[in-house]
């Protein structure tokens, strides 16, 4: 697989469940000054001035401005990445995201929680979530288009979670709604806390269509920025 397919990859699409590669050690920080800007919808593309020369880096979005220093936590380098939504194609990148200055060391994570569902698995039947934003994943999978940007509740279990990729932890979620054959019984959550696969939670998060990681990695929805809560 082509680095930047395995970037890609580590994320998987909501109807894609390959088990993600081995951890490896973290590298260390990135560092540099800000040259140029460029945001886009969920990330913010930079183009720093480093030690060892001009790179560009890929961050989540962030109020970062032209001529501040940045250090980019857990970076990632990535060769001919192409991002659709800048209709640009970069022979080299850095995906990361913007590291605390103030923040203490964290002690080393074990391997993401992963599960990669058979037909042999139980059937998951979690009741829906109550309240004006509620949602089963199946609504929020078919009805897409009319909750963009609009905020939902869904009360569902963890059947799949990778920790850490670009700043956020990327978790799929299932409550016995919507079909495997189109895909309406996955939906992926992008959030700062941590669920281990079979808890059940409730995630409010912003609908986000079309969402374009480049390399032809996109996805139709995901739930952004989620809180979630047992």
């Amino acid at each position: 697989m082509k680095p930047a397919l395995a970037f890609a990859a580590l994320v998987l699409s909501t109807a894609c469940f390959a088990a993600p590669p081995a951890p490896s050690q973290p590298a260390p920080a990135l560092t540099g000054e800000v040259l140029e800007v460029k945001d886009v919808e969920i990330y913010t593309y930079l183009r720093l001035k480093t030690k060892d020369g001009e790179t560009w880096a890929a961050v989540p979005k962030a109020p970062v401005k032209k001529g501040e220093k940045v250090s980019i936590a857990n970076p990632m380098v990535m060769q001919n990445f192409e991002s659709k939504t800048l209709n640009r194609k970069f022979d080299k990148i850095v995906f990361g995201s913007i590291a605390d200055p103030n923040a203490k060391a964290a002690p080393p994570t074990a391997a993401p929680a992963t599960a990669t569902p058979s037909a042999s698995a139980p059937v998951i039947k979690v009741a829906k979530a109550t309240g004006p934003d509620a949602k089963t994943v199946a609504e929020v999978v078919s009805g897409k288009t009319a909750l963009k940007g609009k905020p939902v509740l869904v009360h569902a279990q963890v059947v799949k979670v990778n920790l850490g990729i670009m700043g956020k932890n990327w978790i799929h979620l299932r409550d016995g709604s919507g079909s495997a054959t189109d895909g309406s019984n996955d939906v992926l959550v992008t959030t700062k806390d941590v669920a281990v696969v079979g808890d059940v939670v409730n995630a409010k998060g912003t609908v986000r269509t079309d969402v374009d990681l480049g390399s032809g990695y996109t996805y139709a929805v995901i739930i952004e920025d989620a809180a979630l809560r047992k």
